[in-house]
């Protein structure tokens, strides 16, 4: 059984869906984005499709080797799309004439390496998250930020884990928490700064992502605290650590007078320092 962890990788700066198999300790890709990069396709769909009858037609069984994923689409809603792991996408490519092919299989070879090297040092995913920023345009004062708030929601994951809540419940206590400290769950939050598929936490303001690492900070001291055990537990202890970054909140909009959520994100914060520059 696949265990998923939904994320995107870049090759030329293109995004590449990936979900990593830990009963197997490899990534399975999305096909559909490997075909349209390596072919430049317009109907990339219909290419796989092609693709797979004259493979199925050289005698390849190709069936065997494929799962379906679900993952997150631009209007919002999760889409099965096929999947395989490394050693099937460079059978593949083999069958796909680009100039890209070579290029791409070092590519796999070094996205392989490099989550073996995080899992053994999980400081390297964080330094290289940093990374992925930069790149995307993001300032230093408020990486650093995020940066501390990927450590203080992995120290969080980690007690829930230790703590008996199973994974499917982690979206709900991560919603109790959001809705006591920002007073709206998290999918009104992302539909305030008009995201879809988008992390809420990339498009935070330097203060809000102090505010939710506050709230899972104390969730995290709370549930050390009082020795939660189990769902129940754990919720109550959420809503109790999101209280805390939510009477801050309300105490800091009381003396400025400006709402710390905002609708801004981080795209148009981009489009504005294009304009300037």
């Amino acid at each position: 059984m696949i265990k998923k962890q939904p994320s995107i990788v870049l090759f030329e700066q293109k995004e590449v869906r990936r979900v990593w198999n830990q009963q197997k300790e490899l990534w399975f890709f999305s096909i559909i984005d490997i075909v349209q990069i390596l072919t430049g396709s317009t109907i990339p769909k219909r290419y796989w499709t092609d693709l797979k009858r004259k493979l199925h037609e050289e005698g390849f069984q190709l069936y065997e080797k494929i799962v379906q994923l679900k993952f997150m689409a631009q209007d919002g809603k999760k889409y099965a799309t096929d999947c395989t792991d490394t050693e099937t996408l460079l059978r593949l490519i083999q069958s796909i004439p680009s100039s890209k092919a070579e290029p791409f299989k070092q590519w796999l070879a070094k996205v392989g390496y490099e989550r073996l090297k995080e899992i053994e040092d999980p400081e390297i995913a964080i330094q290289r998250a940093g990374e992925y920023y930069r790149k995307k345009g993001y300032s230093e004062e408020w990486i650093a930020q995020r940066m501390r708030t990927i450590e203080a929601r992995h120290e969080l994951t980690n007690e829930w884990k230790n703590r008996g809540v199973q994974k499917p419940e982690y979206a709900i206590l991560t919603d109790d928490i959001t809705e006591a400290w920002a007073g709206m769950k998290t999918r009104d939050y992302k539909k305030l700064k008009n995201l879809k598929s988008q992390n809420l936490r990339d498009h935070m303001s330097n203060l809000e992502l102090v505010l939710n690492m506050l709230a899972e900070a104390s969730t995290t001291e709370i549930a050390r605290k009082q020795d939660v055990n189990g769902f129940t537990e754990n919720r109550r202890a959420a809503k109790q650590g999101g209280r805390i970054a939510g009477s801050a909140r309300k105490q800091i909009e009381s003396r400025t007078g400006t709402p710390v959520i905002t609708s801004a994100n981080f795209f148009q914060k981009k489009k504005t320092l294009k304009k300037l520059k």
